[in-house]
């Protein structure tokens, strides 16, 4: 029997300047931009800190702190593949996983199929375990005054059966 972990992560980032947002590893067209020291992508980050939840392995701000100038700018593509090759390494894969995006707007639903495309190729996994919702807030909260976005994740990873 393998063992499996699961895990939770959560991000938000407010609106700023911008000609865009970058949210599961696309950029979608929007007139605002996220404030945030990466480049923002609330639901990559979010699905890297439920990958870490998992195994207990801290949060994306341990991994990444945003006092690090080396993080200035960073692509969260390239961050949430460094944190699942360590998943990799310990003998874990990923099962599924499951996202919400929570935006008053912009408009998400043309966006979900390339969103859940560009994560199952950085993970390097099948659509099939991708999972990408978006819901707005019925204009209630941060969220609903269109302040900026938030996001949720759930993950399963599974055990190589070579380490059980």
């Amino acid at each position: 029997m393998s063992l499996i972990r699961i895990g939770q992560g959560y991000d938000v980032h407010a609106f700023g300047e911008g000609d865009g947002l970058m949210l599961g590893g696309i950029k979608v067209p929007f007139n605002k931009g996220f404030v945030a020291h990466s480049d923002g992508d609330v639901l990559l980050h979010a699905l890297t800190d439920a990958l870490l939840g998992a195994l207990a392995l801290g949060d994306i701000g341990h991994w990444f702190p945003d006092t690090d100038e080396q993080w200035r700018g960073a692509d969260s593509g390239q961050l949430l593949q460094a944190v699942y090759a360590e998943i990799k390494k310990r003998g874990y894969v990923l099962g599924n996983a499951d996202m919400t995006i929570l935006a008053q707007r912009p408009k998400l639903a043309p966006h979900i199929e390339p969103i859940r495309e560009r994560i199952s190729e950085l993970l390097g996994c099948p659509t099939t375990a991708i999972s990408v919702k978006a819901s707005t807030t019925e204009k209630l909260g941060f969220v609903g005054r269109e302040e900026g976005i938030t996001a949720l994740a759930t993950v399963l990873l599974m055990q190589r059966e070579s380490q059980a």
